[in-house]
């Protein structure tokens, strides 16, 4: 086997030995602190430029709203 066989085991071990309850507080924990960041944008952030008659206005409502379902998503599932 080569060395990268052995770095490649030993990744995999490790990656093993994380219990999934742990990984599923650690994925929820990054899509909420996601969703705080996006809550926290400015505004001058999240819309378009004026004029360009965009029907999203305000992006950071649509972006709460699809991190919102998917932290419920993997909250329920």
């Amino acid at each position: 086997m080569t060395p990268l066989h052995h770095i490649g085991e030993l990744f995999r071990n490790l990656s093993l030995a994380i219990p999934m309850g742990a990984v599923r507080v650690i994925f929820l924990a990054l899509l909420i602190g996601l969703l705080i960041w996006v809550l926290r944008l400015p505004k001058e952030a999240t819309t378009p430029p004026e004029g360009t008659g965009k029907a999203p206005e305000n992006l950071k409502l649509w972006a709460s709203v699809a991190l919102g379902l998917q932290i419920l998503i993997y909250c329920c599932f």
